[in-house]
């Protein structure tokens, strides 16, 4: 018995169509499609999910130093001019170094969001900025689930598609808090 469902297509454009939907769902909280391809993203969005939950909090907190250049109060880079040892002058970006707080995954949560990485596409909004689901995942879907054993995603029948009379289904990320 196969893993998955064939849903009439190959390996490799199934996998796409399922990555697409996964990574749709995760991103905008619902979508609509045909039951059986509803199935098959459930029962992988499920998987991400709960794995999630379980990585839920394990990181830590690590300080490092940033350097970034210093902008002046319309955000250009400021700059000062510098004679090397031969008597050139060029310009050179004045920098300032920081401390900033970072979270660092443990290895456990990182092979979690590497595999988590398998089944998500990157993606844009519309001023073409990448959006980081895998982000949205571990940040705010899984810990909006803690202490929920499964069911974190719902099918809801539209009825048959017309034209080929498909059943079309509503899959959506149930709302626990």
């Amino acid at each position: 018995m196969p893993t998955q469902r064939k849903l009439g297509r190959t390996t490799d454009q199934r996998k796409a169509m399922l990555k697409s939907l996964v990574t749709a769902l995760l991103q905008k909280g619902k979508i609509e499609t045909t039951e059986a391809r509803a199935k098959e993203v459930q029962a992988i969005a499920e998987k991400l999910i709960a794995m999630a939950i379980k990585e839920d909090g394990n990181f830590t907190s690590k300080q490092i130093k940033v350097s970034a250049a210093k902008t002046d109060s319309k955000g250009r880079k400021i700059t000062k001019t510098v004679t090397s040892k031969n008597g050139r002058k060029y310009e050179v970006v004045e920098r300032e170094v920081k401390t900033d707080m970072v979270t660092v995954d443990n290895p456990s949560r990182l092979s979690a969001r590497r595999k988590a990485m398998r089944w998500i596409y990157r993606v844009r909004d519309e001023k073409g900025n990448y959006i980081n689901v895998v982000n949205k995942l571990f940040d705010e879907i899984g810990p909006r689930f803690k202490g929920i054993n499964g069911g974190y995603t719902r099918i809801y029948k539209l009825g048959p598609r017309r034209g080929d009379g498909a059943e079309i289904v509503i899959l959506e990320l149930t709302k626990q808090q």
